[in-house]
């Protein structure tokens, strides 16, 4: 080891290297100060453990994992039930008559016991007048409101997917870049431990950069982890270990929020159902008219010749009237489900024009913003180009040459990341529009 030691001569204040065990002989400095540095600290780097089983599938296409993700989810119940509903309605609207038929039979004898009287009668509901149709009319419109909900669901499905992999995408990014940068401050600190070793560098700098590079551990490890929690709200949303190797998209061509959307056709389809019933329920008015066939026998008990066997035939039409009052609750809780529906038509087309904002916003102001990154990096790459040769010329020291290695990894990350978002970007604009993957 040497030290620096001023002199003056004719053109100012000049420098010698001595030797630090030359100058304890000399007395000049005390013999402590020449003992050999410390031996370096060794990197012991806890590792953690994650169980991650989410693998590349090369033949998954997007359109396939959105479609495996919507056979598993849990509305996938609710929207059978729908199906099987209108199928029910169906079923209502083919039969012949509106409701069950009922079969009567009454046994009357005379207390003398000298006549024996029998009743059977068969009663059945008729349809009114245009509600058979009105069924038939509802159950169509019951199995597209159904049909139009699980399109519905499918996108909304499609949303959280193209989420889902797009966080992993941008944590990916995070975690390699951190690896990088622990694999660059492992060669710089090799390259100062090798000049401290020399006696170019004090033993400072090495400690400096020891602790810059397990600095940069602890980041790698967040970044490992928060990949980690990505991978795993993946397969709780889609239920499988598989991602499709690529799930870019193109933009879509529409400007605005359209008719056609999606969420929109499941509410219209709905509202349309909701008008099909109460027309139904006025149809149905008061309740069936009811048709009743009858046959009478009437036989006495003894072989009186001047009693008669007498066989009857009857036919009966109950036609119900009035009953407004107990057919308004009914019409009043349809309508209720109606309006409620209208309200969310209405929300829902606001909440659609500003995400459909918000997403081709986002999607302009990310073009701009990886345009200043991929610019901000190359400069940044050649700044630190520079520094790394002042710093092997001892021109900067070390803690100069940190700042600008870590604005240049900074530089690099952001522009890496503005990619990925910019891509994530146009699969939130399809998403806002209604395209379905």
């Amino acid at each position: 080891m040497f030290a620096c030691i001023p002199y003056l001569d004719g053109r100012g204040v000049c420098h010698t290297r001595v030797p630090l065990s030359l100058m304890c002989l000399l007395g000049i400095i005390p013999a402590s100060y020449a003992a050999p540095p410390s031996a370096p600290i060794a990197l012991q780097m806890p590792v953690v453990h994650h169980s991650d089983l989410i693998a590349v599938d090369e033949s998954l296409t997007l359109t396939k994992l959105v479609d495996q993700t919507l056979a598993q989810h849990p509305d996938m119940n609710w929207l059978t039930a729908l199906e099987e509903e209108a199928a029910a309605i169906e079923r209502r609207g083919k039969s012949w008559f509106s409701g069950a038929p009922k079969a009567g039979l009454r046994f009357q004898e005379a207390t003398s016991g000298t006549i024996h009287h029998v009743d059977a009668t068969v009663e059945v509901p008729l349809w009114n007048l245009g509600q058979r149709d009105a069924e038939h009319t509802l159950a169509g419109l019951a199995l597209l409101s159904a049909d139009q909900q699980t399109k519905a669901m499918r996108l909304r499905v499609a949303g959280l997917v193209r989420m889902a992999l797009w966080d992993i995408a941008l944590q990916t990014i995070r975690f390699e870049q951190a690896q990088a940068e622990v694999k660059a401050y492992e060669t710089l600190l090799a390259n100062i431990k090798r000049r401290v070793a020399l006696g170019d560098l004090p033993r400072a700098d090495e400690l400096l950069a020891h602790s810059e590079l397990l600095q940069k551990h602890s980041v790698m490890t967040l970044a490992e982890a928060e990949l980690m929690h990505a991978r795993k709200s993946y397969y709780t949303i889609t239920q499988t270990t598989k991602m499709p190797a690529h799930f870019h998209e193109r933009p879509a061509e529409r400007q605005e929020v359209q008719n056609n959307h999606p969420a929109l056709l499941s509410v219209n389809a709905q509202i349309e159902r909701e008008h099909a019933e109460l027309n139904a329920l006025k149809l149905a008015g008061s309740g069936p008219t009811q048709l009743t066939v009858g046959v009478n026998s009437d036989r006495p008990s003894n072989n009186d010749p001047r009693s008669n066997n007498i066989e009857s035939f009857n036919i009966m039409v109950n036609v119900p009237f009035g009953g407004s009052a107990h057919l308004a609750p009914k019409l009043a809780a349809v309508n209720v489900e109606m309006s409620r529906l209208y309200a969310e038509r209405d929300m829902l087309m606001r909440n659609l024009e500003q995400a459909h904002h918000e997403a081709e916003h986002n999607l302009e102001v990310n073009r701009v913003e990886l345009g200043i990154a991929e610019n901000l990096k190359q400069v940044a790459e050649q700044h630190l180009a520079m520094m790394d040769k002042a710093f092997a010329a001892g021109e900067i020291g070390l803690m100069d040459l940190l700042k600008f290695q870590s604005r240049t990894e900074q530089a690099r990350l952001n522009a890496k990341e503005r990619n990925v978002i910019l891509e994530r970007d146009l699969a939130f604009y399809n998403q806002a529009v209604g395209i379905m993957p």
